[in-house]
């Protein structure tokens, strides 16, 4: 019988490029060198194996997500509700592409939870995932999708679970590699220089643990935008 990575989500050299240009020219200025980086969910591992930095944790689930891992990237396989494995204060930036919209809210909830203790001071917590007021036609394609989140909801979700937004990009990326569209390095970074984002259906949030945002008075030293950011619609 085949699993979700062989039918919903098989391995797409495409992809690749996509997480390696937007790594090259887009997060990895949010990264330092001496940083230590958290994916959660981090499935083939796109992100984690193309960001520079000191330390590179990956957590996932799926039992296959080891061997897609460049060597020096940590791998654990379990649920990203338990993250007991990595030392309170030791993550500068945690990141999830496309993983919350397949948790309960109990679970992200748990999550979060966690997360906050993993956290450096001056750590950020970084969400990339489809945005329902601009994705709902499709959102429900990926029959593993549990809970909706807007860029307005999962803002008030994070806040409650003691986040504090400081940048919301409602239209951050298209939905899906899977077009006609071809994908390359070019027009992904042309892509990311646009002020309006046609077709734009992902959304990119950042945010720092509550106790934390005042103290900081902004983001880690590497971040380009310190102050509060929310994208005009």
């Amino acid at each position: 019988m085949k699993n979700y990575h062989e039918t919903r989500l098989a391995y797409d050299e495409r992809r690749n490029l996509l997480w390696k240009t937007l790594c090259e020219s887009y997060f990895q200025r949010l990264v330092g060198p001496a940083d230590c980086v958290l994916e959660l969910g981090a499935g083939y591992g796109h992100f984690i194996n193309h960001i520079r930095c000191e330390r590179r944790i990956a957590v996932d689930a799926w039992c296959g997500m080891a061997e897609h891992l460049q060597p020096g990237v940590e791998a654990h396989v379990c649920s990203v509700t338990e993250l007991g494995m990595i030392e309170d204060e030791s993550v500068d930036f945690a990141f999830a592409s496309n993983l919350f919209e397949h948790l309960t809210q109990a679970e992200f909830a748990q999550t979060l939870e966690g997360l906050r203790a993993k956290l450096k001071r001056g750590g950020t917590l970084n969400i990339l995932q489809p945005n329902y007021r601009f994705a709902y036609r499709e959102y429900f394609d990926d029959y593993t999708h549990v809970a909706v989140y807007s860029d307005r909801s999962l803002a008030d979700f994070l806040s409650v679970n003691g986040f504090e937004v400081k940048e919301c990009h409602a239209r951050f990326l298209p939905l899906t590699i899977k077009s006609r569209m071809p994908v390359s390095a070019a027009l992904i970074r042309l892509y990311l220089a646009m002020p309006v984002k046609p077709m734009g259906k992902q959304m990119l949030l950042r945010a720092v643990p509550r106790d934390r945002a005042t103290a900081l008075g902004g983001f880690h030293p590497y971040a380009s935008k310190p102050e509060a950011h929310r994208d005009q619609e």
